[in-house]
């Protein structure tokens, strides 16, 4: 495909995924309200919150890097998405899958927490150190049973090629390397819940514990730009695992299901477990889950020999 038409459809698809992913958080809001016995707020809230953010304005300086944060989070998620085929064998929401590795998609998806963290830095406010020593103890935890469930499906591969990886997955479900390697799928959904961010993992901005962050550190277009690229980020990870684990897609409905099927993981997860310390969290992730990462990584070499 051409460069212009690539670059068409490629915006198209972005667009439709961020709108997908505020959709998905407004279902979310309301489905955690329900179970706490709220009725919660209208499923197009993340709507009603962005259009309220795009005519705010703040006159409060903190320094370049604090206003550069949300544009490495969005960055980040654009990255991880438009590098990330969406539908097997069609070119048109293929993105610029062709261009880029896992390797490559790995490094946008740690590039805006890295960047928000800077950010949150630059504010000023007590609390925001407390804030990105969580989180940064938090990723580095997290990245060690997901990349060694990586290693296990490059070595599977032969190849860190995301199109390559959703070949191998053809034939079947039973192909999936969600059956085909257990191991690596229960270490990297164990870390999909961190990278989320839910309850028991929600250390971050701990809510009724820490009352700043973005939300108040970030109060206007910022603050928008950020939910964008969040949005996009939340959408690209789903899309990512579902090529990684469930085979892919060959159809936009099928895309759309596996992706808030894999979502709402996380969001179950998170709608009975209490937050853990964050200390409970590092050595949670650092144990079981990394055990079973070197069991993928294991299982995979012994089935490739």
């Amino acid at each position: 495909m051409e460069l212009l038409p690539k670059i068409g459809w490629t915006a198209l698809s972005l667009f439709v995924g961020i709108n997908y992913g505020f959709v998905i958080n407004g279902i979310i809001r309301k489905v955690m309200a329900r179970i706490q016995g709220r009725f919660g707020p209208p499923l197009w809230q993340p709507y009603i919150d962005m259009g309220k953010l795009l005519f705010q304005r703040n006159s409060i300086m903190h320094g370049y890097m604090h206003w550069l944060g949300p544009v490495f989070r969005s960055v980040g998620g654009i990255g991880v998405f438009v590098l990330v085929p969406i539908v097997i064998g069609d070119p048109r929401l293929a993105g610029f899958s062709e261009m880029g590795d896992l390797l490559l998609v790995m490094y946008f998806m740690f590039f805006g927490s890295l960047g928000m963290a800077l950010g949150a830095g630059e504010g000023g406010h007590p609390h925001s150190p407390i804030g990105v020593s969580r989180g940064l103890s938090q990723m580095t935890a997290f990245e060690v049973p997901f990349i060694l469930s990586i290693i296990a499906l490059a070595t599977a591969a032969g190849s860190f090629d995301i199109n390559a990886i959703v070949a191998g997955q053809q034939g079947g479900v039973l192909q999936w390397n969600f059956f085909s390697n257990p191991f690596a799928t229960a270490a990297a959904f164990i870390a999909l819940l961190g990278m989320n961010m839910y309850a028991p993992f929600n250390i971050v901005g701990a809510p009724t514990e820490i009352p700043v962050g973005p939300a108040t550190e970030y109060q206007n277009t910022y603050f928008s730009l950020m939910m964008i690229g969040r949005s996009a980020l939340a959408i690209g990870k789903m899309v990512l695992f579902m090529n990684l684990f469930l085979g892919g897609a060959h159809s936009v409905l099928e895309a759309l299901v596996k992706v808030i099927v894999i979502y709402f993981w996380s969001v179950f997860v998170g709608a009975v477990f209490p937050r853990f310390r964050t200390e409970q969290s590092v050595r949670f992730f650092l144990r079981w889950p990394t055990v079973i990462g070197v069991a993928g990584v294991l299982f995979a070499q012994l089935v490739r020999s």
